[in-house]
């Protein structure tokens, strides 16, 4: 018996299965295919010629550190307050640096740096602060 012989009497493989899954498999992808909106269909409005507005106003910013020891700088100066109690030098320099703000029509922004490793109740004292001089604005950020 030859070799041709015996792939003669095996006949071809049948191909309908293979195509049953093929279709399956392409219905399945179409199915589950979310379609993307092309990007003219957003609606995104490019910059004119237009000439700028006359430069809007900017807020008056300050920062607050809060050292290790805790010890209270504001904009890198020292308040004059101890490390220990109530921040009262801060309060009135605060209170003083929100009233020529107000002059100004300006909003008066606070932010407080607190060292990882400074005492929280400092972080509570010069927020006592800051609601005593009646600052609206202010948030907390990394050192």
């Amino acid at each position: 018996m030859k070799a041709s012989d015996i792939f003669e009497s095996a006949g071809k493989p049948d191909l309908t299965p293979m195509i049953d899954v093929v279709f399956l498999m392409l219905v399945f992808f179409m199915v589950t295919t979310e379609l993307v909106k092309q990007e003219a269909d957003l609606g995104i409005q490019l910059p004119s010629l237009a000439t700028p507005a006359a430069s809007p106003e900017l807020p008056s910013k300050h920062t607050i550190d809060i050292l290790p020891d805790g010890t209270v700088l504001l904009n890198g100066g020292a308040t004059g307050d101890s490390i220990y109690g109530e921040l009262t030098g801060l309060t009135h320099i605060l209170a003083s640096l929100k009233a020529s703000a107000d002059r100004m029509q300006k909003s008066t922004i606070i932010t407080i740096q607190a060292d990882p490793y400074s005492p929280h109740y400092r972080s509570i004292d010069v927020l006592n602060a800051c609601a005593a001089a009646r600052l609206k604005f202010v948030s907390f950020s990394q050192m």
